[in-house]
């Protein structure tokens, strides 16, 4: 297994009337977290809220490319993020012990907490396809080029954590600095990830590690 620091790139907040960040997730422009009674749009190039839909928000944030998902208590919401609506709501595996929620692959992934469990599941109907075990508390949850990755949080340690989808086996370990802690995990589909920051009221942004960073060399060239 790889280890190594947290690179944390930026922190974002604290912000006016949000005293805990829970899931995050990014729609290719702005940053959408959920902050309890609201979802808030950060831009990411300046800091700023830009704007916030008024619905419950008590865990993971996802987006399949044209609608967000919500995690709110035992149910998940599917919000149009244009109006705000809740158009539909699943109910969630973990029934109320929900954490991170993920889109992938025409699926929902939600980590559930205490369960230590990351569940894959139906959108449209909250059946549970298969379940991958973790041996830690289970937070946020993202997957970027093939890999998933899962944001753990026990006591004064947490980090984020690349896993075999098929055995839950831990790949690679990025340890978050003291006293900062991941509550919800998203990609920005490059080289960073945007981590939820618990009741520090913030957002920040780590490194995600490169792979095949090495340009080839050819061996024809002088």
């Amino acid at each position: 297994m790889k280890r190594s620091a947290a690179e944390v790139l930026r922190e974002y907040g604290p912000f006016p009337g949000v005293d805990h960040v829970a899931g995050v997730t990014f729609d290719g422009q702005q940053v959408w977290f959920a902050s309890g009674d609201r979802l808030n749009a950060l831009d990411p190039a300046s800091g700023n809220v830009v704007r916030a839909i008024d619905v419950a928000a008590h865990a993971g944030t996802a987006f399949d490319g044209q609608h967000l998902f919500q995690i709110a208590e035992d149910r998940i919401q599917k919000i149009d993020p244009n109006t705000g609506r809740v158009l539909a709501t699943i109910p969630a595996p973990g029934g109320g012990g929900d954490s991170g929620l993920a889109w992938a692959e025409g699926s929902l992934w939600v980590g559930q907490n205490r369960g230590r469990k990351i569940h894959q599941i139906d959108p449209q109907t909250g059946a549970v396809l298969r379940t991958i075990d973790s041996n830690r508390i289970v937070t946020g949850v993202t997957w970027i080029d093939g890999e998933l990755w899962h944001g753990t949080w026990e006591g004064d340690e947490s980090d984020v954590r690349r896993i075999d989808p098929e055995t839950g086996k831990v790949l690679e370990k990025l340890d978050m600095p003291p006293g900062t802690g991941v509550s919800g995990l998203e990609s920005d589909g490059g080289d960073q990830f945007f981590c939820g920051g618990g009741n520090s009221g913030k957002v920040r942004a780590i490194r995600r590690p490169r792979r095949g960073s090495k340009t080839p060399v050819d061996p024809t060239s002088k």
